[in-house]
């Protein structure tokens, strides 16, 4: 890792330590802050590390050894406090699953980033252009649950929020000087009511139907796929392991298809390593057995839009892209998808109508609005004019 002598991160790792770090954030009206989950290593994720740096120093929480968190709702929270992330949406909805933080006063360098342009909006690479600072990217899978901590692991942990207020403090002047700060702010707001689309708080039983091709099984094949999605749930969260560490999906498809009933004939199938056979081999020639057994099932209907909702988005997603094209942005920075279908649903008629269009917010109907309207109201294609 290149980066210039630092001093050490503070490890806030009890009740004591934790209630100074509130009252050192207290004082700071710019906090940095991120995350880091164990996604890859747990059957059920959860924020194993979260960072904080002030303009004084950089603080790294362990919510292993301290989980009650409550304390620093207020802080997250308070709208006068302002807390910079990069890529915030996924810290966001994390922070929220699992102390059911809120959220005010959000700046979001990732999508500054993406609204200025910048052809790289990863924070490795914006740290090795603006900073000279060069990240240890060892350390981005690895297990944060896991105890002891290193100093290296803590060293990059640090990192990821050790130079965030100094970033904001860049691209708030570029986003002023190219007349961006509110539409980048539109964004924070955006981001900071984000949820997650389900609860988590249990299986889905219709799950198994998400795998890649199980739409094309025979109903008889789709009971099997069922069966053995479940089984290989309860082993999963049986050893707290993602579903994929313990079996791949196309290997379940590949299972599925053949239905072996034998030992010898399971360990045939692609993608069925030996030690998966010697782990998993009698519960899942029971699950295929079970679901041969089980009623059939037939895939889910899926609601197709109408024709006239499907010409309104089409004409809509052409729009945004050929107005990502001209400004050098992702389609996305322009509108969110889900606004395009919220327009294509509920064509509005007027600005009042836009004003409740989800995240269709006063800076894009300032300098979308007449264009869209125009375009939904089944006139000629308007003609792209300069942004406000």
């Amino acid at each position: 890792m290149n980066s210039p002598a630092l001093p050490s991160p503070t490890l806030v790792a009890d009740t004591d330590s934790l209630a100074q770090l509130v009252h050192a954030l207290a004082s700071d009206p710019i906090v940095a802050v991120d995350t880091e989950s164990n996604s890859l290593h747990a059957y059920r994720e959860r924020v194993c590390l979260i960072q904080f740096s002030t303009s004084a120093a950089d603080y790294i929480v362990d919510p292993i050894r301290v989980p009650d968190l409550t304390a620093l709702a207020p802080f997250f929270a308070n709208p006068a406090q302002q807390k910079v992330f990069h890529a915030a949406e996924y810290d966001l909805l994390c922070l929220r699953r699992d102390y059911h933080f809120a959220f005010t006063n959000i700046f979001d360098t990732m999508s500054a980033a993406r609204t200025l342009g910048w052809p790289q909006v990863g924070l490795a690479a914006i740290l090795d252009t603006h900073f000279g600072v060069t990240m240890n990217k060892k350390y981005q899978r690895a297990d944060w649950k896991r105890r002891p901590l290193t100093p290296e692991q803590l060293d990059y942990a640090r990192l990821d929020t050790h130079y965030l207020v100094a970033l904001r403090d860049k691209q708030i002047q570029a986003l002023t000087e190219a007349g961006r700060s509110r539409e980048a702010q539109e964004e924070f707001e955006r981001l900071a009511r984000v949820r997650a689309s389900t609860d988590n708080t249990g299986p889905d039983p219709a799950a198994f139907w998400r795998v890649k091709g199980a739409r094309e099984l025979s109903p008889v094949q789709a009971a099997v796929l069922q069966t053995l999605f479940a089984y290989r749930e309860q082993q999963a969260e049986r050893i707290d392991r993602p579903p994929f560490k313990v079996m791949g999906e196309a290997t379940l498809m590949e299972i599925v298809r053949r239905a072996p009933r034998r030992i010898e004939d399971l360990q045939t199938v692609p993608g069925m390593t030996p030690d998966q056979t010697q782990r998993y081999a009698h519960g899942v020639l029971q699950a295929i057995e079970q679901g041969l057994h089980a009623p059939s099932q037939h895939a889910p209907r899926v609601e197709r839009e109408s024709d006239e909702v499907r010409d309104r988005y089409d004409r809509l997603h052409t729009w945004r892209k050929e107005r990502a094209r001209a400004r050098g942005v992702e389609s996305d920075v322009i509108l969110p998808r889900t606004t395009l279908w919220d327009l294509a649903r509920r064509p509005p008629r007027s600005q009042d109508d836009l004003a409740q269009i989800a995240d269709f917010g006063p800076w894009r109907r300032d300098t979308y609005g007449a264009e869209i309207l125009a375009l939904l109201s089944r006139a000629a294609p308007p003609t792209i004019g300069p942004e406000v």
